[in-house]
Formats: C-alpha cells, sequence, structure tokens
C-alpha cells in the first residue's frame, strides 16, 4: 500500500491506498492504524482501498493535539476527506472504534455509504471498554507513564485482543512506533478521554432504517467487543452475520482472508442492488450534519 497526506480543512490526513475500482474505505480504531488493514487490503482485487487514518492517531497523532478526536467528529472529517478526494459513494468498512465512525457517517451523510461492513466494532452502548475506562481514569498517572512501562501497557492490550500469537507480536511491531515517536502514553490518553458513548447511542435508532447493503463478521471470542453487539448489529441492519469461532477481537490482524472475503461478498451484494434499483444513487456530502 502507498501512503498519502492531503490537507482538508486545515488538517493533514494521511491514508494508506492501493487498487483500483469500487472505493473502499478500512477505518482502523484504538490503538491501531491503517496498518490494521495490511493483511486485508490485497485480498480485495476489485477494489480501491483506501485505509483512512483517524485525525489523532498512528503517524497522524500530531494532529489531534487541541483538536476534537471523539469517533462522531471522526465521521465528520471522514466525510470532507472523501469529499476533497471526489469520492461521493464507498463501502464502509469498520473496526473497533471504526466501526462507530463508519456507522455515523453512514447516517449523517445520506447516499455516502454504498455498503457497511463491521468487524467487532463499537456500537450502541458496548463502549468504552472497562481496561480503557480505567486508563482513563488514571489519565493523570498514565500520561507521565515512562515509555518502556507504557510500550508494555500496549503490548499487553494488543495481546489480549489476538487469538494469533504470532500476528499479535507483528501487530505491535506495527502500531507501537507511533505512540513511541508521537507523545507515549500522552496521546493514548488524549484518545482516551476523547471517546463518550453518546456518538453511537444518538445513531442507533437509525440504523434498520439505513436501507443498505450490509455484513458482520465477528470473532465470537472477543472479550472487549461482545457476540451479542454483533448479533444485534446484524438484526438492525438486516446484514449477515458470520462468526468467527474463537476469533478475538483484532479479526483483521488474525483472520484477513475471513475478513476480506466478507468484504468482497459485500461488494457483490452493493453491486447486485444497484442493478436492482437501476440507480447508483445521487448523493450529497456536503448534506450532513
Amino acid at each position: 500500500m502507498i501512503s498519502k497526506t492531503a490537507i482538508v480543512d486545515g488538517i493533514t490526513m494521511r491514508w494508506e491506498e492501493t487498487g483500483e475500482g469500487t472505493p473502499v474505505v478500512l477505518i482502523h480504531g484504538i490503538p491501531t492504524s491503517p496498518a490494521l488493514w495490511r493483511h486485508v487490503a490485497p485480498r480485495i482485487p476489485k477494489a480501491r482501498c483506501l485505509a483512512w487514518e483517524m485525525v489523532g492517531y498512528g503517524e497522524s497523532i500530531p494532529e489531534g493535539r487541541d483538536r476534537d478526536i471523539s469517533v462522531g467528529r471522526q465521521a465528520d472529517y471522514l466525510a470532507s476527506w472523501l469529499e476533497h478526494l471526489g469520492i461521493e459513494q464507498a463501502i464502509l468498512v469498520g473496526h473497533d472504534l471504526g466501526g462507530g465512525v463508519a456507522q455515523i457517517a453512514a447516517v449523517r451523510y445520506s447516499g455516502l455509504c454504498r455498503g457497511l461492513f463491521l468487524t467487532n466494532a463499537i456500537g450502541y452502548d458496548s463502549w468504552p471498554i472497562p481496561s480503557v475506562k480505567a486508563m482513563r481514569m488514571g489519565g493523570p498517572l498514565l500520561r507521565h507513564l515512562p515509555d518502556l512501562a507504557f510500550k508494555q501497557v500496549i503490548r499487553t492490550f494488543l495481546q489480549r485482543g489476538h487469538d494469533d500469537s504470532t500476528r499479535a507480536k507483528e501487530a505491535f511491531e506495527a502500531h507501537w512506533p507511533h505512540y513511541r515517536k508521537h507523545d507515549g502514553a500522552a496521546a493514548f490518553v488524549r484518545q482516551a478521554n476523547s471517546l463518550d458513548v453518546q456518538d453511537t447511542m444518538a445513531v442507533a435508532g437509525d440504523l434498520p432504517g439505513l436501507g443498505i447493503p450490509a455484513r458482520i463478521v465477528w470473532g465470537a471470542a472477543d472479550q472487549f467487543q461482545k457476540m451479542e453487539y454483533g448479533e444485534r448489529f446484524a438484526h438492525d441492519l438486516s446484514a449477515p452475520l458470520q462468526r468467527i469461532e474463537g476469533g478475538k477481537h483484532f479479526t483483521p490482524e488474525d483472520h484477513p482472508e475471513i475478513i476480506a472475503n466478507g468484504i468482497n461478498q459485500l461488494m457483490a451484494d452493493a453491486a447486485d442492488a444497484e442493478s436492482t434499483t437501476g440507480a447508483g444513487g445521487d448523493n450529497d456530502i456536503a448534506s450532513g450534519v
């Protein structure tokens, strides 16, 4: 994947891009970055995959200083970025916090979301998870934690969410350097302090009315985002639900083949829906609130 940047509304936004075809926007969560999708994007051959980096995360941590980096605001940043790129409609794929961003964008920006794919995503009242709440409560102390100690916090957090130990080690090497380079524990505390469950609660009642193709793939052994939330998404979005038995939280890293296959199937669903309705759908990104 190729790293790209653009200045959008005064913010330097970064993403990783590969391929051509239908725009598929891949949105990571915490404590990850676009590298979360490194094994997924190459397996989506008919798409222009854009792994967007949330403002205040990854290499974009400096852009989050003194800015609103809540999940709700990230949806607005995402829509502005897509408008900047001239992308009127895209398949939105979200993991963890990125799933919340995708849901909010789909609700706020009519016509923007061509299809919605969620894997072990936040939603409803499922977050922040207890460990993140604890870190937030300990923020005044945590933000001054030496890098060596904070490094172990991130390592442990990632290990708990992976069912593949090799991929857990690889994930640490992919995501930790951003914290080491940019603010360390203080960056994580800033991210944690921005989390507000009302962001997803505010759109929960709108999910059943979206009327767009959707698919849910869930690691059934996830202790961060429980299986019951995957089932609820499937019900509200009238979407197929695929369980990854034994799978934990970081499904795009542990099970990229399954995630990519689900996204490819969603792309086919979206294409079928368009051919059935005979319309690509007019939309106006700027119409969001």
